[in-house]
């Protein structure tokens, strides 16, 4: 586990393609709920996109921890990686359990960047975080599986070539567990277009381009499933660890942002005579930050250390996005608090980074059921939920 700032050429790379979108160009795209196409399309002409897909299928084939430094210094400058990270954890689903066939069908276009795959259908309005409960259905009727239901919160789908879906193949009265029964599609949506799904915006705090997505009798081929019907649930999760250390990743970027700001604000507003960082009241928030970012920043290397050498490490994903989601909120209060009326002031940036900043405490999983998880599998206490 490397100390200090680790792949110094590709933290480089990526701040320099960062310094052509600075907060005016995300504050221009806010007042459009618009989608960052020229972001997006630098990132993956850079080959950043395609940092996980092995060399075999044109991509880079680096280990996670490169991919989090990539989403780390995104963050760190000012930029978000909203609008293209899912493709960086959404593709270990098609790389650990997609046929031969569906890897060398899709693995080179998204590489390429002709084709994105950015969208990933699981929450449901009435089910939340309780996946096994989901109501979607895909039901096999010859060569063709027939879906019907409802997603939401599913973003950038208006945005994106394929998307990953999961559905209950199984009815839950029927199976022996009820995480039994579900299953994953990649579901191609420029064919569906027309044929029983209907994407519509879903306006939010933050401009993540989020959707609903309602299915209504959509027919897909057969091929679409990926891996064995009804274990899809174990697909899910078995992503879900690279998700928390990538998201963590983020979180870090965005800590050591608002640390950076608080730093020099500090530094360069004056009241009553002297700089306001010469007030302990300013100075220890922003110093309780910065060592709670460095924690944070040791576990989730920690974490992908693991990660990446095949051993389980979902204590220390949870526990890296924990920290992490935490860091960075503390530092984007302190932030806000340092600024005073300036803080929610656009051009400052700092208002549109803290309302990012606030989601990593909901999404992807929320603190409550990170510390639910060490309860219960970590600490060896009774199943709360």
């Amino acid at each position: 586990m490397e100390m200090g700032e680790d792949h110094v050429d590709v933290r480089e790379s990526v701040r320099a393609i960062c310094k052509g979108f600075p907060g005016s160009y995300w504050r221009e795209l806010e007042d459009r709920q618009a989608y960052p196409e020229a972001f997006v399309k630098a990132l993956t002409d850079a080959g950043y996109l395609a940092a996980l897909i092995p060399e075999e299928y044109g991509g880079s084939g680096l280990a996670l921890r490169v991919a989090a430094v990539i989403l780390e210094e995104i963050h760190a400058s000012g930029c978000s990686a909203g609008a293209c990270h899912a493709q960086m954890y959404i593709m270990g689903t098609l790389l650990r359990h997609g046929s031969e066939e569906q890897k060398r069908k899709y693995l080179p276009e998204l590489a390429a960047g002709r084709l994105r795959l950015q969208a990933f259908g699981v929450t449901e309005p009435t089910t939340g975080s309780d996946t096994t409960q989901l109501k979607t259905r895909a039901v096999k009727d010859g060569d063709d599986y027939v879906v019907t239901g409802q997603k939401v919160w599913t973003s950038r789908a208006l945005y994106t070539d394929l998307m990953l879906l999961l559905a209950r193949t199984k009815p839950v009265e029927e199976c022996t567990r009820k995480s039994d029964g579900l299953s994953v599609f990649l579901i191609d949506i420029r064919e569906a277009q027309g044929k029983g799904i209907d994407i519509r915006k879903l306006p939010a705090m933050i401009n993540h381009n989020t959707t609903e997505i309602f299915f209504d009798g959509l027919r897909i081929p057969a091929d679409s499933l990926i891996g064995e019907e009804n274990r899809g649930f174990k697909y899910i999760l078995d992503g879900m660890n690279a998700e928390r250390i990538l998201v963590a990743a983020e979180a870090l970027g965005d800590a050591r942002f608002f640390i950076r700001k608080a730093t020099a604000y500090a530094g360069e507003r004056v009241v009553f005579g002297r700089p306001i960082g010469q007030n302990q009241g300013v100075q220890f928030p922003i110093a309780r930050a910065y060592a709670e970012t460095r924690a944070a920043d040791l576990m989730n290397r920690g974490a992908a250390a693991l990660f990446d050498a095949g051993k389980d490490c979902g204590e220390e994903a949870n526990l890296a996005k924990l920290l992490a989601s935490e860091a960075a909120w503390h530092a984007a209060d302190a932030t806000m608090q340092i600024h005073g009326g300036y803080g929610y002031a656009r051009e400052y940036d700092v208002e549109r980074k803290w309302r990012d900043t606030r989601l990593f405490q909901i999404a992807p999983i929320s603190t409550n059921l990170i510390l639910s998880y060490l309860g219960e599998h970590v600490l060896g206490m009774p199943r709360s939920y």
